[in-house]
């Protein structure tokens, strides 16, 4: 049996897997959002690790997992999101900053106007943006007490959050390339931390940032018991990013195959091989991940706001009691009638990089209803994997034959029909929709030896396809309107 553990942004979902990788046992459970100010997104890391551990026993006991049966554990989580803790008593030293906070927006505005942009980019693949983690972990040598003398004197790790996991269940300290590659302090050609990086970002000590190891191959083994004695010794043996879990998962593992993952936000992915990839202003290079000496690299597109926009309209306006009902409400009606809903709740991702644009719903009259929301949230979903998909297009120079698709989202089947219809493709929907949880699953059992990695190649992922249904003029005239409302909503908060 091997376990993966997915942490995300909202909750923490564990799978146990079989010999054949058939899903045998699972477990759930969301944790608390931390929004102290306006733009800012925290997570307590203690209630993530015990989260985290509580579902792992859950699983286990659901899939019936004894005493010697695990053979090996894989981690895919949240990237961007940053942890700091103390190695000696393994207590967090302050919330950890999340991938979706906006508090570095000036900082990198002021990076930029210095023209540091093109050393950035050259060496880390990124962008100067917020959303990834190194002006956070400058925020916090900054601005918590004490952090600075702790950092260089050996007494404060920062990691993101599989290091955290990994340090938790194991007492290593250690990463993956895959997550180090999403800090913003990383050599994407090298494949080490990079020292002007570091220095441009506040000096961050390199004693105080994890080992660098391949997303293939032990990162400790667990230890005290943290999941039963009977489990002590289980190697962690597979980490990868959530988004690079999910392209392993879908089997895209030779270049020029892609897949879209539908989550708290959506990421386009396509495999590039190993060269790094030439990424134009809006998409960033980034590894896929690393097996013993060999790099792989992927273009990719991020959309900080996709699921998580439902998850708004539940938790924020109250208009929906689950997710679920947004494709019955989208479905009672003929047309949009004009209505938008651009869901910059935290700035706009690839292919805009705009972080001072703000949600924004637009066309409204009186007859409007809550089911016009509903299906201007569903809409922008799929529009923004369509802006993804075409600036991919253009960078490559192939057009996309077929986009492959997971995430809890692909269950929606009328978002997975109107996502065909304004791609005008196919969207082949993964038969399992915790593809990212499965991709760590795949590697883990790699790392210990339980599949190959022709193994992974030969599986059938397939599931639901649709086929688009939707004429040129129509998808024309929807992602035009789009567009429209995407400019209302851009560079909002900035005045």
């Amino acid at each position: 049996m091997i376990l993966a553990i997915d942490q995300g942004t909202t909750g923490t979902t564990c799978l146990v897997f079989d010999e054949s990788a058939q899903l045998a046992g699972r477990a759930y459970r969301e944790f608390q959002q931390h929004f102290p100010r306006p733009g800012w997104v925290e997570h307590d890391a203690g209630e993530i690790w015990d989260t985290t551990i509580a579902v792992a026993r859950e699983a286990l006991a659901d899939g019936g997992v004894g005493d010697g049966e695990l053979q090996a554990i894989g981690i895919t989580n949240q990237r961007e999101t940053v942890c700091v803790w103390d190695p000696e008593t393994g207590e967090p030293l302050h919330h950890a900053l999340v991938w979706q906070d906006r508090r570095t927006a000036e900082r990198c505005d002021e990076l930029r106007a210095a023209g540091h942009e093109a050393l950035v980019r050259t060496r880390s693949g990124l962008v100067l943006d917020p959303y990834f983690s190194a002006t956070k972990i400058e925020w916090m040598l900054a601005n918590v007490d004490g952090l600075r003398d702790k950092a260089q004197d050996g007494r404060a790790v920062f990691g993101t959050i599989d290091a955290w996991l990994v340090f938790k269940l194991t007492g290593e300290r250690r990463t993956d390339v895959t997550n180090a590659s999403r800090t913003m302090l990383f050599d994407i050609h090298r494949g080490d931390w990079d020292d002007e990086l570091m220095a441009l970002f506040g000096d961050v000590p390199r004693a105080a940032l994890p080992e660098v190891l391949p997303s293939i191959g032990e990162f400790g083994t667990l230890r005290g018991g943290v999941l039963g004695a009977g489990h002590d010794g289980v190697p962690v043996s597979g980490i990868a990013g959530d988004q690079q879990a999910a392209l392993y998962g879908q089997g895209c593992l030779e270049p020029g195959l892609g897949k879209n993952t539908y989550g708290t936000g959506s990421f386009v992915l396509l495999n590039s091989g190993e060269s790094v990839p030439t990424a134009p202003p809006g998409l960033l290079a980034t590894v896929a991940w690393g097996i013993g000496e060999r790099t792989i690299y992927a273009l990719e597109a991020a959309i900080f706001v996709t699921g998580a926009a439902v998850q708004w309209l539940r938790d924020g306006l109250g208009i929906i009691e689950a997710a679920a009902e947004t494709g019955e409400l989208a479905a009672s009606l003929d047309s949009n009638d004009g209505v938008y809903f651009v869901p910059a709740l935290t700035g706009l991702g690839s292919p805009h990089w705009d972080p001072y644009a703000r949600g924004t719903i637009v066309g409204l009259t009186r007859g409007s209803s809550r089911a016009h929301v509903a299906r201007a949230a569903l809409e922008a979903i799929a529009y923004q994997a369509v802006d993804a998909v075409r600036a991919m297009e253009s960078a490559s120079g192939q057009p996309l034959a077929e986009l492959r698709a997971d995430g809890g989202a692909t269950a929606n089947a009328w978002l997975m029909q109107f996502q065909a219809d304004m791609l005008g493709v196919p969207v082949a929907v993964a038969e399992l929709a915790e593809t990212t949880a499965l991709g760590a699953a795949l590697l883990a059992g790699v790392g210990a030896g339980a599949w190959t990695q022709d193994d992974i190649a030969r599986r059938d992922t397939a599931g639901a396809r649709y086929e688009p249904q939707m004429g040129d003029d129509e998808r024309a005239e929807l992602m035009g309107q789009w567009q429209r409302a995407v400019q209302r909503a851009g560079g909002w908060a900035r005045g």
